[in-house]
């Protein structure tokens, strides 16, 4: 399974079943991605933790889910790159995603970045997902 795919169904599994935080393992992307949907207001805080699992250390992300009058921040996720099909768009073709009131993530040639960023910086790059 694809990692960002497998962080963003556990962040929407962890959701469904109103659980406070959810740990996801640590990767410097998966990082970005989470300091990312902490910014947008999808998450209320993020942090990096070691923990033991069979005689070794690992590194994982402890994330907290944020809700709003007992409702996830998060209504919706839609995976746009998969490992089998790269999507790319060119700066000048960002749209606005759900009316402007979600954010799409984009892997730019200066690092993971919002749409918003990204349009600002005119910058184009691979689509991974958007979020709502």
């Amino acid at each position: 399974m694809d990692p960002i795919s497998d962080m963003l169904s556990r962040i929407k599994n962890a959701q469904m079943v109103s659980a406070d935080r959810v740990l996801v393992p640590a990767s410097a992307v998966r990082f970005r991605i989470a300091n990312i949907l902490k910014e947008a207001g999808y998450l209320s805080d993020v942090a990096k933790k070691k923990k033991r699992a069979k005689k070794a250390e690992h590194d994982w992300l402890d994330l907290a889910l944020k809700y709003d009058d007992g409702q996830g921040a998060i209504s919706g996720v839609k995976l746009v790159s998969k490992p089998s099909r790269h999507l790319y768009i060119r700066a000048k073709d960002i749209k606005l995603v759900r009316s402007g009131f979600g954010v799409a993530v984009i892997s730019t040639s200066k690092g993971i970045m919002t749409s918003k960023e990204a349009r600002k910086e005119g910058l184009g790059g691979e689509i991974l997902f958007e979020i709502w």
